[in-house]
């Protein structure tokens, strides 16, 4: 018996394990690997450098500038999302009919691809000429029409990344609300209410909050974790014929650039690679200590 489900396990685990380490383990431990050579249009180069790749990425203002950038963008929708998504979560749990129909609703976003979303974003919603619904919309009131992916001051850009990133993330991380506030026990409300407590903003602050507390801390390090790896967006709304734009370019933007662009230079990009690893790693964990993550409230 034992055998046969040991047998059965390996049927159904194995080829989804060995397409994990093919696809995923080993492309990481050979990008470590060539952080350390001078991997110039190759992927099994022969002269070792040490630590050179790495100290010329910390040194290069492009790459700190792009952090610059993921800085900016993780104050915009970090917050922004977290806030949208708790909203539309209260929203959906106090619905007592067609629930399931507004959860797909606000869910559905989720499901559709960044690329196509971008798309959607720059050439019906964003467009810089005056067809653009956003243009449209502002033709109405008699407003020049916005060239909202290229102009820098001010940086409309801003606008369009941040709605379409909003758009496609906001129904996941209300799911995620949603399965906490059903977690918490309705004595707690009834409670309130017997002492007195108004509903609302009293019940939100002293109730609701502080039992979806573990939720919230979850939230927040997916996005944070989120903001770190955007790329399509990124590249799909502000790239064109001539390349993309010396503004607004996040660190994976800037390492696809590097390793994939003219240079071709692998060893550079991959030591970029590690770095930022280690940056969302260090980011991670310390969110996680600063908000207690997996300490109960008897640990204080």
């Amino acid at each position: 018996m034992r055998r046969g489900r040991t047998f059965w396990f390996w049927v159904f685990v194995g080829p989804f394990a060995a397409g994990l380490a093919l696809f995923t383990y080993v492309p990481l431990l050979w990008s470590v690997g060539l952080s350390f050579f001078d991997a110039h249009n190759t992927v099994t180069p022969t002269r070792f450098v040490g630590l050179d790749n790495y100290t010329a990425m910390l040194r290069d203002g492009a790459f700190t500038g792009s952090l610059r950038t993921f800085l900016v963008f993780t104050a915009f929708i970090v917050p922004v999302t977290f806030a949208l998504s708790l909203a539309l979560a209260l929203m959906v749990n106090r619905v007592r009919r067609a629930r399931a129909f507004f959860r797909s609703v606000f869910f559905l976003p989720a499901a559709c691809s960044y690329v196509v979303a971008a798309l959607i974003w720059k050439m019906s919603l964003f467009n810089g000429v005056r067809f653009g619904l956003a243009n449209t919309v502002l033709g109405w009131f008699g407003a020049d029409p916005v060239a909202w992916l290229s102009t820098t001051d001010p940086p409309w850009y801003w606008l369009v990344i941040v709605t379409v990133r909003l758009w496609l993330q906001a129904g996941f991380y209300m799911i995620l609300f949603l399965a906490g506030l059903q977690r918490i026990d309705p004595v707690l409300y009834e409670a309130a209410a017997v002492d007195g407590a108004r509903p609302g903003w009293t019940v939100l602050r002293n109730i609701t909050l502080p039992q979806l507390r573990g939720t919230s801390v979850a939230v927040a390090l997916l996005l944070v974790i989120n903001a770190f790896q955007a790329f399509d967006e990124f590249y799909n709304l502000l790239s064109n014929a001539q390349g993309y734009p010396p503004y607004a370019r996040p660190p994976l933007v800037y390492l696809y650039y590097t390793a994939l662009g003219q240079g071709q230079n692998l060893g550079l990009g991959s030591a970029g690679a590690v770095l930022l690893a280690l940056i969302i790693a260090i980011v991670t964990v310390g969110q996680a200590r600063w908000l207690r993550l997996g300490r109960s409230e008897a640990d204080g």
